[in-house]
């Protein structure tokens, strides 16, 4: 398999950032699934399983603790655009987060930087509609309880 070149960009803060460190565990024209430590050290997470829903606009991540347990699932509303010829993936995060703790509880973040980013010609109205859309999407799946059933339907 040729090498995957991964890329996250983010409008708020404005940056690009490449995460080629994260382990490609599989990929295919669906979805991309990594293994990644935290950027910056936390002592609350000692590493995830992302799943790059590369057609579906979102990204789920399975974050674990010290302990080696699963401590909440984080999901990022995001498109991809993939150069072919290079083989890079660039995640552009839509800045609506979703995390669903294992308690059950389903938190909806980062609304007002999706509005902000809107406002200040950031991202266009075609993003912004696509967000909400995907957000809504993610959140029924959440809701009818077929995240990890989405997570294991691909293995």
């Amino acid at each position: 398999m040729q090498s995957v070149k991964l890329l996250r960009k983010r409008y708020i803060p404005n940056e690009t950032v490449d995460i080629s460190g994260d382990e490609v565990i599989y990929v295919d024209e669906e979805l991309l699934v990594s293994r990644w430590v935290p950027i910056h050290n936390r002592e609350d997470i000692k590493y995830g399983i992302s799943y790059l829903y590369i057609n579906k606009g979102f990204k789920v991540a399975k974050v674990y603790n010290y302990n080696n347990e699963l401590d909440h699932y984080y999901c990022d509303i995001m498109q991809v655009e993939r150069d072919k010829f290079t083989n890079t993936y660039t995640e552009i995060d839509l800045l609506v987060d979703i995390v669903v703790y294992r308690n059950g509880e389903v938190r909806v973040l980062d609304l007002d930087e999706l509005s902000e980013a809107r406002q200040k010609k950031l991202i266009t109205e075609e993003q912004l509609l696509y967000a909400l859309e995907h957000a809504n999407k993610l959140l029924n799946i959440i809701y009818n309880g077929g995240l990890e059933n989405l997570l294991t339907e691909n293995k």
